[in-house]
Formats: C-alpha cells, structure tokens, sequence
C-alpha cells in the first residue's frame, strides 16, 4: 500500500511541478493552440506541450516504482514511440497515416511484450471463455490503438481528457487490486497521479492544453492497462468491464461514427456533435459539463468494478440497463444529429 501511495504522490508532484515549464517552453517554441478553429472554445492563444509532463512524470514513476522486466519495457518503448508521435504533430503537423503507423509500431511492440487480448468471457454455459486464438493479436492492435485515438477525440474542453483519464487509471486500480496484480495496481497509481498533477494547469479556464502529446499517450496507456489488468484474470470478468472502464471516450467515439454514417459524412471529418458540445449547447458552462462527464464516469467506473465482482446474470442485467440509459441519453442530447461541417 505504502508504494502505491508514493508512486501515486511522486506522479502527482513530478506532474505538478513539470508543468509550468512544459508552459514556458511551448511559450518559447510558439507551440500555442490559436482559436481560429470554429470548434475552439478558447478565446486566446494557448500552449499545448503539457503532454510532456505527463509523460515525463510517469516514465520517470514507472523506472522507480515498477519492476523493469519484458512488459514493463515493451510499455515504455511503446509509450515512447507514442509521445514523440503527439510531439511532432503538436509542433509540426503530421498525416493521419504518419500517426496510425506509429501507433500500430507502438501497439506491435507492446503486444510482443507480453499485453495481449487472449480470451473474452462466455456468457454460455459450456466454459468460461471463448479464446481468441489467431483473433488475439488483431483483437490486440484493434484495442491499442482505437482506444489510443479515443482520449484524444475527447480532449475538446477543458480538464475534460485529463480528469476522465484519471477516473479511468483509478477504476482500473481498484480492479486490478481486487485481482492482486501489485504490477498494474502501481501502473494505474501512476498515470492517474500524472493526470491529477496536470488537471490543476489544465482546469477551466486553461492555462495549458495536453495537446496529442498527452492526450494520445494517456489514450495508450489506458489501453495498456486495460488489457494487462484483465488479460491474466481467472474470473468471469470481461471484455465490458474494459470498454465501461473507458466508458465517456468509447461511447463519444461510438456515437461521432454512427452520426457521421447516417449523415454521410466521412468518419475523420470533425464536427461539433461530441457530447461536451452538446451539452454546452444545451445551456451548460464549460465547468458544468466537465463536472458532469466526471460524475458520469466515475458511474461507469462503479458499474465496471460491480461487473468485476458480480454473478453472471447480475453483470448482464447492469450491462444491458447500461446500454439501455446510453442510447436514450444519446438520443435526448442529440449525439445522432447533424451538426454542419466545420
């Protein structure tokens, strides 16, 4: 317990006090996010490099805290690749291609370093799980690198990516905790420490964004994780439990594709029908909406660890009332509405 609150705190202050120089560097390189974009909710010139305390303070955690082994190693490499991906693009925009090859090198790499998808749960009574077999490295890569993208397509207002990032990292604690993977448990303490020591910079109003430096690396880690707190597991804990642990990015995403389908638009367009902008269009601040996010969640994150613990026939029914309350939540707020093309 001792070394999972130094590594949380050691996170958290390296975070903190790395910031504020993140801040004057991008200040330095003219590494700033100008609101020209219609989407922006910012109203001056911001920098973006605070990706770089983040992944600085939980590279630094991880070779204190964790045991350098195989996956401990494939993780920071991965991670590594990663960072210096959201970094160029940060200061020097790259193409789309550009970006997903890197992050399927990165996602390659860690999956050779052990954290792989090797089986989902049976819901059916003839055995416990189906093994994935030859759909487990696909499975994988799928994983990595679309929830990856997912913390990035949320980092749209303020403390939004980093607080959600956080809840996620401290759900997947509590989860791998209740398994006693001391490996993850300290994993998580990291990078919700690391989040938490950014959120106070990155709070409305922000005085610095994560930009994809960050947002796509907390986006890999979380995806790291998720699969490396599940993957060695015995119970009937399953997939849902990772795609409820990163409940608000994965259903943003999920609706942003399904909307850009029926209005036939193409899926990398951006638009303003994320569920942030809607519910500022519903008549919310910007603080309100963030806070609201959190609350929902920390929900999902309730429903993960109840999943984690529950009978089959429990797990189902809160899975399907779940999914139930999403898709009419998403149809009250208009997640399936056209929004013209910014």
């Amino acid at each position: 317990m001792k070394s999972i609150i130094a590594a949380f705190a050691v996170a958290f202050m390296l975070s903190f006090l790395f910031t504020p120089y993140a801040r004057h560097l991008a200040f330095k390189l003219n590494v700033l996010d100008h609101p020209k974009d219609p989407r922006k909710l910012h109203k001056k010139p911001i920098p973006y490099l605070g990706g770089a305390a983040i992944y600085a303070s939980t590279i630094i955690c991880m070779l204190l805290f964790t045991e350098i082994d195989r996956m401990s190693i494939s993780i920071i490499a991965g991670g590594t690749i990663i960072f210096f991906t959201g970094l160029i693009d940060d200061i020097k925009d790259i193409s789309a291609k550009w970006k997903m090859a890197a992050q399927i090198l990165a996602a390659v790499i860690t999956l050779y370093g052990g954290v792989k998808i090797q089986w989902i749960s049976n819901p059916f009574p003839s055995s416990d799980f189906v093994y994935l077999v030859n759909l487990s490295i696909p499975a994988t890569l799928f994983w990595i690198v679309g929830i990856t993208n997912t913390i990035n397509l949320i980092d749209g207002i303020d403390g939004l990516a980093s607080g959600v990032a956080a809840i996620a990292a401290t759900t997947l604690m509590v989860i791998s905790a209740i398994h006693g993977f001391s490996f993850i448990i300290i994993e998580c303490a990291i990078v919700a420490g690391a989040s938490l020591g950014f959120l106070p910079f990155n709070f409305n109003p922000a005085k610095i964004f994560m930009g994809d430096t960050g947002a796509l690396f907390l986006g890999y880690m979380l995806a790291v994780l998720s699969i490396a707190g599940v993957m060695k597991t015995v119970t009937a804990v399953t997939i849902v439990v990772m795609i409820f642990v990163l409940g608000i990015p994965i259903f943003d995403t999920s609706f942003a594709i399904v909307r850009r389908m029926i209005n036939k638009k193409p899926i990398m367009e951006a638009d303003k029908g994320h569920v942030h902008h809607r519910l500022l269009d519903i008549g919310f601040s910007q603080k309100q909406t963030v806070l609201i996010l959190y609350v929902i969640s920390i929900a999902f994150g309730a429903a993960a660890i109840f999943i984690t613990g529950s009978e089959p026939v429990a797990g189902t029914i809160v899975v399907a009332v779940t999914a139930g309350l999403i898709v009419l939540a998403g149809g009250k707020i208009g997640l399936l509405g056209d929004k013209k093309k910014i």
